[in-house]
């Protein structure tokens, strides 16, 4: 009896004081979930205000995403060597000088364009490129030489350089699809009236591999302190050129457009509550390399909100097939009032027993070219959900 007595008290004395810390506990619980549940409800509100202010904003996009917009889904109509017709929009060709095999008449080179695009040639001050083609079916050799650049606006302390590339279409799902056979770079010459490099160069192509392949060269203000400045661009169809016979042409400057040399796979995430944007590199579809040297391939992840570039991120190096696998993450911080003017770039980047070189860049974004701000605003509309998405890469 004694210890029941004793047992009774000490429930008697310990009921209030449970009960109190219960009560308090629960009460606590119960104001954090609703100032949890008050902080996710402004959160969404001044979500969906942005997405309406968003909507409404038209953004005016210049000459570079209007050549993007050009691009996808649509064939780059090149400049095609055709001495049977004459337009025109026909250029002349001058008399072969000292140093080519025999002097040659004056041909006619015309452009074939497609209304769709954004080709048209820059204005007259802009400049002209001179050049010759010679192709060596006995040896399978396409021989560039006698660049010079005329007309460009001159500019103190500047050089100009020119980039060549030999492309490739490449069958594929994906229209307009290339590939990078051959590319070199011209040394920097001082910019002048008529500047000269007098250079050349050579790449094996085989006879069957003309019909689809087209030169294109880029001519750029170099500089090697800051990056270099596209001028224009001039591009030739080598399916009409004819095998041992030295063509001189002389064509305007157009404006330059980029390239479609693969896709890359890409998933989104908004994460509005930690002010944050997840970017996902899950898959990237190149042309197969070069070489038979073994080489990797590795991302570049760079971020910019109004304007101001964060800290780039790098993916782990994988070996260069023709479907490359990463899926990694990565995360970013993205300020809420910022999150609408963002944009997120990706390069790949070829690395090997030669220094690291340039496959591709693919860009997103909501000023950007119109399938990638359809992906920026599924992104904005699916909170804390990833959306992918594929997109062009682009050179």
């Amino acid at each position: 009896m004694q210890n029941s007595s004793i047992t009774l008290r000490l429930h008697s004395l310990q009921l209030p004081f449970s009960s109190t810390w219960k009560y308090g506990i629960l009460a606590l619980a119960i104001l954090l979930l609703l100032g949890a549940l008050t902080i996710l409800a402004y959160q969404m509100c001044q979500l969906q205000k942005h997405s309406r202010t968003g909507k409404k904003k038209k953004y005016n996009s210049g000459d570079g995403v209007r050549a993007e917009n050009g691009l996808w889904g649509k064939k780059m109509p090149p400049l095609l060597l055709d001495s049977s017709q004459q337009s025109d929009t026909d250029m002349e060709m001058a008399e072969l000088g000292a140093g080519l095999d025999a002097p040659h008449p004056c041909l006619s080179c015309s452009i074939t364009e497609d209304p769709s695009s954004d080709l048209s040639p820059l204005p007259s001050s802009q400049g002209s490129l001179k050049f010759s083609l010679l192709y060596r079916r006995e040896q399978c050799e396409l021989m560039v030489n006698g660049l010079e650049v005329q007309g460009l606006p001159s500019r103190r302390h500047t050089e100009v350089a020119v980039w060549l590339r030999l492309l490739r279409q490449v069958p594929s799902h994906t229209p307009g699809l290339q590939c990078v056979v051959q590319e070199w770079q011209s040394r920097a010459v001082k910019n002048c009236s008529r500047t000269a490099f007098g250079e050349h160069f050579v790449c094996s192509l085989q006879d069957a591999e003309m019909e689809r392949s087209t030169l294109k060269m880029e001519v750029q203000h170099f500089d090697k302190y800051s990056r270099s400045a596209a001028l224009g661009e001039v591009r030739v169809a080598l399916s009409q050129l004819k095998a041992s016979q030295s063509l001189v042409l002389c064509a305007e400057l157009q404006k330059t457009t980029k390239d479609i040399v693969g896709e890359v796979l890409l998933s989104l995430r908004c994460l509005p509550i930690s002010q944050r944007m997840e970017v996902g590199l899950l898959k990237a579809k190149t042309t197969p390399p070069r070489s038979t040297a073994e080489k990797s391939v590795y991302a570049r992840i760079d971020v910019s909100c109004r304007r101001q570039r964060q800290k780039h991120q790098k993916s782990r190096p994988q070996a260069h097939t023709s479907l490359i696998i990463f899926n990694e993450t990565f995360l970013f911080p993205m300020p809420q009032a910022a999150a609408w003017d963002c944009s997120v770039l990706i390069s790949l980047y070829e690395v090997g027993p030669e220094p690291r070189h340039l496959i591709g860049q693919a860009s997103v974004g909501r000023s950007m070219a119109r399938n990638t701000a359809d992906h920026w605003d599924l992104m904005a509309k699916s909170i804390q959900q990833p959306v992918a998405q594929w997109h062009p890469l682009l050179i």
